[in-house]
């Protein structure tokens, strides 16, 4: 899932100085942000949403929700099972406001997406891992225990990309490692993926001592993003930095990529693009904090993105133009967790996951969203 390591900051040490000073000239950083647009004082204020309501109700979490081609259909992941606490998938018709669950209710789930045909359904589940039903037994006993702790991704190496549609679900990696955050580029031919694979396959071998104790201790630490087929065939790497690289998604034309890239040590994240060959990586965001989730709007003039340069306990939205030339924008001010935007394909509605006042419970959530003031604030018209 597309939330990573975002609230759990695993902080670790294991890269040395000149591995992280070659990592950073792979893609120069763009100019810091002052502090008025880090606390969003710009002059006059921009309002860029407008009729902000809750979308979905049920469960103890849902979120990170993403679009079918035409507008139609909203898939997304949420806990709401009484016999499993992980995640799984469903689909909501925003016609009828049916819900269905598209997973088998099996191990944990994240990361879908839906095909432009409108008919297949991709996404991560560990449901082939023998253990699955067991481990979901430990984590409701622990539950029930009243203990808690705190919240942090599971990079689960059974997780597998799977497709689903009416004919039954397939499984498109095989792998042994977090095969997940796929996504499908807007003409369905390939999907674009993040894999800690190769701390599991032969190029471990090539690990040092040093790195495979990080990747021990943090499973993000060889987290790649990696581009293939949408039937699963002509893998390719297109990164290699030592630390988290994942959350990808497909500009509209299928030129480009956007994702986000943590620090070595797991501390900062920043948003980058690059081709979908690899090529052309560029640093858009520069704010030393966690920087995650970015996603294109539909007129590929900006991305949005989620950010704690406000404080650790206040992710807010902000969007910034696609060269990273401009100053970010502050679109959201509101009390608790913002993140995990995306936009409706005509790209007149926002949807985000939130969490009010930072309690358990976070929901989506949806607004009007507007566009021509973005660009006027940004400048790029």
């Amino acid at each position: 899932m597309k939330y990573i390591t975002i609230l759990s900051l695993l902080v670790l040490s294991a890269c040395s100085e000149n591995k992280q000073k070659n990592q950073i000239l792979e893609a120069p950083k763009p100019p810091a942000m002052s502090e008025n647009v880090k606390q969003g004082k710009t002059e006059p204020k921009v309002e860029l949403l407008s009729d902000i309501n809750q979308l979905t109700f049920a469960g103890k979490r849902s979120g990170e929700s993403y679009f079918s081609a035409d507008g139609t259909q909203l898939i997304f992941q949420s806990e709401r099972l009484d016999d499993n606490p992980y995640y799984q998938i469903f689909k909501m018709d925003l016609e009828m406001g049916d819900v269905e669950m598209v997973s088998n209710g099996t191990g944990k789930t994240t990361c879908a997406w839906i095909h432009p045909d409108g008919e297949q359904m991709l996404y991560s589940s560990t449901h082939l891992d023998s253990n699955a039903k067991k481990k979901q037994q430990e984590e409701l006993d622990f539950r029930a225990s009243g203990k808690e702790r705190r919240y942090s991704w599971d990079y689960d190496e059974y997780y597998d990309i799977f497709i689903k549609d009416k004919s039954g679900t397939r499984q498109v990696t095989s792998e042994l490692g977090y095969d997940a955050e796929g996504s499908f580029s807007s003409d369905g031919k390939w999907i674009a993926f993040a894999s800690n694979r190769n701390g599991f396959n032969n190029q471990a071998k090539n690990m040092s001592i040093e790195d495979k104790k990080t990747f021990a201790m943090d499973p993000s630490y060889m987290m790649d993003i990696y581009i293939m087929k949408a039937d699963g065939s002509e893998v390719k790497q297109l990164t290699t930095h030592l630390g988290y690289d994942g959350g990808p998604f497909f500009s509209p034309d299928n030129k480009k990529i956007v994702w986000r890239r943590f620090a070595a040590n797991g501390a900062t994240a920043e948003i980058y693009t690059m081709n979908i060959d690899g090529t052309d990586k560029k640093q858009l965001t520069n704010t030393n904090n966690m920087s995650w989730a970015p996603y294109y709007h539909p007129s590929q003039k900006y991305i949005i993105y989620t950010t704690n340069i406000n404080g650790f306990a206040n992710f807010e939205l902000y969007i910034v133009d696609v060269a990273g030339k401009k100053e970010p924008l502050r679109v959201t001010d509101m009390m608790g967790f913002d993140g995990l935007p995306v936009f409706t394909p005509e790209g007149d509605e926002l949807y985000w996951t939130r969490k009010k006042d930072n309690n358990n419970v976070s929901q989506i959530f949806r607004a009007k969203w507007n566009h021509q003031a973005a660009l006027d604030a940004l400048k790029l018209n």
